[in-house]
Parts: structure tokens; sequence; C-alpha cells
């Protein structure tokens, strides 16, 4: 019995360090996310539990209690977790806002995907996200209920409303869940339904569920729960007393108050009255909490008073923060309560070296990248530089005028441009951006950017390529017609045949003994003035330099006299390209210019 005593109080110990853990819901757009929080919310709200379920700004609290209440006997008994904190915001936002030196706040992640859609560009986005600050997450495999001839079982388990599906249902639904394992390998995931995984430490469970029945949500909550307890235990010990550190998730103007602070207080405590320091763009701002509101219970919710004020929060919980001077300050950024002046001057620095984390101004040729939060630009520099894409200045902000003459600077062609996410474009922008043609790839989806950025250097590479070789001077032959000489010289007029290959204005021709003979000044076929001529046709040409009857005679051939550097590009590039009667001219051409110089062209 002491024994046993003992452990109950190690446990109860540890229960009192540990904070609610908190969880992003994440995917492409109509996948479910409100959805899920919405059954979660609801259902409890229909039990009579609306006072359980904590409304936070930005976030909804969960209690452990009402986990259980969803799980039934399902539900592990040996918890100790205090529930678990739902972050409300759109996803994507809320994953790279809530950071703190190079990594997410959020201990675990919801990928909610469409299981009758699969994977959507945002579903990827998100994924990699995920990937790059390394968090746990489980896949919800939403709306199966949509699957053709779905009979619902409100609120059960999985294995529960399986168990109501005929056979010909059971096999759609493996077959969607097998394309999202694919999915998820072919992304470096190993995947799995849930119920088949003995490792989640090795494997990413899939828990399938309908956000309208309920279908499964019991099941996706406690993998959420037992997630957090069984591999977060060390991440979750934060103090919910002392100063107050938490990560603004947005910047708002309310009615009444001005401008406010959405955050997610994730150490520590605030209480109103208390001094803050908040991170901007440039210089941090120090200022006193005027009010912390909360929103009012569930029930309440309709009511025009939408928020409470309070006088204290703890970690974590999401709440609003209403004080003087916040109008510059940064989604994104750190919040934190400041107990003495000298620790003021070490936050301002710390604050700064936050942004200047991820801030890029280099002298080298690169990109320009702009986003609406450092967390947003952490994960564009980041997808950048495993591209191996150069960047040479990367802010947080809407896109200025200084942005556009900085990119219109860049010599590089395929890095002139512009990366944008979820940020304006300033008037003085537009008008320089009509002005310079500086490429602006702007979207909310980092996938897109990336994808529309490099659709377009592959068009331009092509495009500059092809500008290359036609510039290159290509391979021709031409033979003096008999009785043609219209003129003898100065420039000299002469009909010609070509014989092989083209010619063209402005290119020299050479004798078969190598040496230069002039300048095509002008081609006329048919009376018209052309560019170009081409195997098997009879034109006039004028030749700036010889005479006929001295350098060059009636029945003479002439070959265009190809620059070496030319040459080469012709040779090593193009030759698998040429026409037959092409190659036959530049193998004679090269043979004359390998005469006098064995290494001529090579």
């Amino acid at each position: 019995m002491q024994q046993k005593s003992k452990k109950a109080g190690k446990a109860k110990g540890e229960e009192s360090n540990l904070r609610t853990p908190i969880v992003v819901v994440m995917g492409h757009v109509d996948h479910g996310k409100t959805s899920l929080l919405d059954k979660i919310r609801g259902t409890a709200v229909a039990k009579g539990e609306a006072g359980l379920i904590t409304q936070h700004i930005g976030a909804t609290e969960v209690p452990l209690s009402v986990v259980q209440e969803f799980c039934g006997s399902h539900f592990g008994k040996e918890m100790q977790i205090p529930g678990l904190l739902f972050i409300d915001t759109p996803g994507h936002h809320a994953f790279t806002s809530m950071r703190s030196r190079g990594g997410s706040l959020a201990d675990l992640a919801v990928l909610i995907v469409d299981v009758n859609e699969g994977f959507q560009p945002q579903t990827i986005e998100s994924l990699a996200i995920l990937k790059r600050f390394k968090t746990p997450f489980v896949v919800a495999a939403n709306k199966m209920d949509r699957i053709g001839g779905w009979h619902p079982v409100a609120n059960a388990p999985f294995a529960k409303s399986l168990k109501a599906q005929n056979e010909r249902v059971t096999e759609v639904l493996d077959t969607r869940i097998y394309e999202l394992v694919g999915e998820l390998y072919k992304r470096g995931f190993d995947g799995d339904r849930y119920d088949r995984i003995p490792d989640f430490t090795r494997t990413i469970g899939i828990v399938p569920i309908s956000a309208i029945t309920g279908e499964g949500v019991p099941d996706l909550l406690m993998i959420l729960v037992g997630l957090a307890q069984r591999f977060l235990k060390e991440n979750l010990k934060l103090t919910a007393t002392g100063p107050g550190v938490g990560t603004i998730l947005e910047v708002k103007e309310e009615k009444g108050l001005g401008t406010t602070l959405d955050v997610i207080l994730y150490n520590g405590e605030f209480n109103s009255g208390d001094t803050i320091i908040v991170g901007t763009a440039h210089e941090p701002i120090v200022t006193k909490i005027r009010a912390l509101l909360k929103p009012k219970p569930l029930t309440e919710i309709r009511s025009e008073e939408r928020f409470l004020p309070v006088k204290h929060v703890a970690a974590a919980s999401g709440v609003k923060i209403a004080a003087p001077k916040l109008e510059n300050a940064l989604a994104g950024s750190t919040i934190r309560v400041v107990t003495s002046l000298e620790e003021v001057e070490a936050l301002c620095k710390e604050l700064k070296s936050e942004l200047e984390a991820v801030r890029i101004d280099a002298e080298s040729e690169g990109v320009i990248l702009k986003a609406d939060t450092i967390g947003s630009l952490e994960a564009l520099v980041g997808e950048l530089k495993a591209k191996s894409i150069a960047i040479h200045h990367a802010d947080v902000g809407a896109i200025s005028r200084r942005d556009v003459i900085r990119a219109s600077a860049i010599k590089d062609p395929l890095l002139s441009v512009i990366l944008a996410f979820n940020v304006e474009i300033l008037p003085d922008a537009i008008s320089e951006i009509q002005k310079t043609n500086v490429p602006v790839f702007c979207s909310d989806i980092i996938y897109t950017i990336l994808e529309n950025y490099e659709q377009w250097t592959e068009e331009q590479k092509m495009r500059i390529e092809q500008e290359r070789l036609e510039a290159v001077i290509r391979p021709g032959a031409v033979r003096l017609l008999p009785d043609c000489v219209f003129r003898q010289s100065r420039p000299a007029i002469v009909g010609v045949q070509i014989i092989g290959g083209v010619i063209r204005t402005q290119v020299n021709l050479m004798r078969e003994d190598g040496a230069n003979v002039g300048e095509i000044k002008g081609i006329q076929a048919r009376n018209e003035n052309v560019g170009s001529a081409t195997v098997g046709q009879e034109v006039a040409i004028s030749i700036d330099g010889p005479t006929v009857g001295r350098q060059i005679h009636e029945g003479d051939i002439l070959y265009v006299n190809i620059p070496e550097k030319h040459a080469r590009i012709v040779e090593l590039e193009l030759k698998p390209k040429l026409a037959e009667d092409e190659r036959e001219v530049l193998e004679n051409f090269l043979e004359i210019k390998r005469k006098k110089d064995p290494f001529w062209g090579r």
C-alpha cells in the first residue's frame, strides 16, 4: 500500500509540472480543419459540458475529462497531461507564426486530408513544414462519411463505425488509406492506418474520421493524448508561473480597443499591468498590458460583448492583449514580461537577433524574399536553401519600391525577381514594377510560389537557350553561278546557289583555301531583300571586300566563315540536330580550318 501511494504521489507531482500540449490542425482549404474543431466543441456543448471546454483567443482548450468522455472505455487511465490546446487560426499561418529559435512551438500537429480528394498543394506544403520543424503529427483522413453507401454511427470510435459498413465500402476506404500511405512514402514518411501500427515513433498514424458525424474523432483525440503523454513529457515541463513568454499569432484592430495582439502564452503567466517587450520588424516595443481578454464561454458566443476582461492568464493559453504602441508589432515574434529595467536591454537584443536570424541581406546575386511573419520567412528561406536558390535579401513586410529596385539591380535575369508570401504590394512598388518589369511571384501558399517561380525559370532558360543558339552562326556554302556577276566590287554583287546549310547577312565568307573573302551585306531573292537563304535557293548576294576575277571567280565554292567560338557550339551541341547537307558543309569547313591548325575549334 505504501509503495502504491508513493507512485501515485509521483504521478501527481509530474502532472502539476506538465502544461497543456499545443496542437495545430493543418491541411488544404475545405478539407475540414474548422469542422473538426467545431465537432469537438459542439459535442461538448450538446452534452452540457460547454463550461469544461475553454474558448481561448485563437485556441480551444479541451480538458482531459472531455477527451475521456469522447473516448469512453478505450481511454487509458495513466494520463497526466491537463488536456489539449487546439489552435484555431488557419493552420499554416499558426504554425509558421508559432516559432522560437528556429523551431515551432506546436507540440503536435493534425494533418487533415479529405480521404476522397487525397493530397492537395496545401497538404504537401503542410507536410514540408512539419518535416522541417520535426514536429510529431498524425493524419486525419476526413470525410469518410462521403464514401458512397456509408452508414454513419454518430461519434463512434472507428472500429465500431467500420463494423457497420458493408464489404464494398470497407474496401473503398482501405484503397483510399493506401493511397495516402503512398503519398506519405513519396515524401519520406512511413505511414499506416493507426490501428495497424506497433510503434508510432517510426510510423505516421492515419486516423479515418468524419468531422461531421464525429466518427473516428475519439480515436484521433486518444492518439494525440497518447503521443503527448508518451513522447513529449520533457517538452511539456514548462512552468505555469513566473514571467510570461508567448508568440504573437495576429495583430488586429478591435473596435473600442485599438490595436490588439492575439497571443499564445506557452510559458509562465501574464497579469494585467505587466510591463512587456514586443517584437517588431525594427526596434522592439516596451509597453504595459492595459487589458487581458478572453472570449466568453461557448454558450454565450453570440452576445455582442465577445470578450471578458481577466486579471491573469497562465500557460498554455490563448489571450488577447490590449496595450499602447502595438501598431508595429510583428506576427510571429515573441512577447515577454519584463520584471526589471536591467532585463529590457538584454531582451531587446534577443528579440532583434530573433529577426536577424532569418533576415538575409547578402551582397551576392539572388532573389528578393518578403513574408508576412518571421515564421513564414523562415519557411520560405528554408525551402529556397533546400533547392539551392540564391537569396540576396529576405525580410518581413509588404513589397516596397526599394525591394523592386533591389531586384532590378540583380544582373542574373533568373534571379532578378521577388518571391512574396501573403503580403501586399505598396502603391509606389506597383509603379516601379511596371517601369522595370521585375517579375513578382506572390501567393498565400509557399508551394505555389516556388512552383510558379520554377516553371517560369524553366521557360526563361529555354528562351535564353533558344536565343543563344539562334545567335550562333551556322554552316553554309554557296557556289558562284556562271554569267551572274552583276557588279565586280565595292560591293561585289553575284548570283549564287546555296549548296548546303544557310547563309545570312552580316556573316563572312571564305574560300576553299581558308582565305577570308568578305562580309555578306545583302541577300536578294526574286527582287526582294531577305535576311537569309537556305539550301537549294538561287539568290543574288552583295559581298563587301572582294573583286570578282581577282579574289573570287565564277564557279568558286565559298563557305560561311564560322568564328571559332561558334564552331565549337555547332560541333558539340548542334551537330546532332543539323540536316545532312549542313553536317557535310560543317565537316568540309572544319577540315579546311584544321589543315592549318589541328586544334582549331576544339
